[in-house]
């Protein structure tokens, strides 16, 4: 069968519509505490991962920008090489886990490591940059993870002092609902994958294709729906 994104791709601009209204009223109202211009790119060294929502969105536009040629080749080297890196840090954060109890300290020492995004080009510049994801929109801003608050170190948002605060964890459901809704509607047969959580260069570099996203052939979809149709019938 052919996977028709476009109305969950609808769904996912829309919410980004939303997410880039509340980060440029906030960079009006704080314009000396917003510091991101182009060329800031610590947001592009933040270790992260995508819904599927986002995965198959940024994997998409990607393949539509660069088909073919040296530089798809060289991003997804870049790609390959920074997945490398994000299995080494999350394998040691999962044997840290295990020696011990403490996830906070394990979730700590992830959010400290340092990965260059493969879509971060020489010149400190993204180049996915209208595609790129919601943590990238709104890393500038005052943030709550989890219950707790994040900004950028960068920023001049001051330590102690109250600020409006964007609320991450809302979005974040809202883009797993998303994940779901698509996942249902192509009949995947293991809706796991809704709740799948992908880093970005692991999204660039996969095919999404439909072994990945677990959807039956039309072929064995007719065969299923012969058998069916044969023990209704007996």
């Amino acid at each position: 069968m052919e996977v028709d994104f476009t109305p969950f791709f609808e769904k996912y601009e829309a919410l980004v519509e939303k997410v880039e209204r509340v980060f440029e009223q906030m960079k009006n109202k704080f314009p000396a505490e917003v510091q991101c211009k182009p060329g800031c790119s610590d947001c592009c060294n933040a270790l992260f991962d995508l819904t599927l929502i986002e995965s198959l969105y940024i994997n998409f536009h990607f393949n539509q920008q660069f088909k073919k040629g040296s530089q798809r080749d060289l991003l997804i080297e870049k790609a390959n090489r920074a997945d490398r890196q994000t299995y080494k840090i999350k394998r040691a954060a999962y044997k840290l886990t295990q020696e011990d109890s403490d996830d906070e300290r394990a979730i700590k020492e992830v959010s400290l490591k340092r990965i260059r995004c493969p879509l971060l080009n020489d010149q400190d510049l993204c180049n996915l940059y209208d595609f790129r994801p919601i943590a990238c929109r709104i890393y500038g801003i005052p943030q709550a993870i989890g219950g707790k608050g994040h900004v950028c170190g960068f920023s001049g948002f001051k330590p102690g002092e109250s600020y409006p605060t964007f609320n991450h964890d809302i979005v974040h459901d809202q883009l797993m609902a998303i994940s779901g809704e698509f996942v249902q509607a192509i009949g995947a047969k293991n809706f796991k994958i809704a709740g799948m959580l992908i880093p970005v260069s692991m999204a660039l570099i996969t095919d999404f294709n439909e072994e990945y996203l677990g959807i039956a052939s039309d072929s064995e979809a007719a065969d299923e729906e012969n058998k069916l149709n044969g023990e209704k019938n007996d």
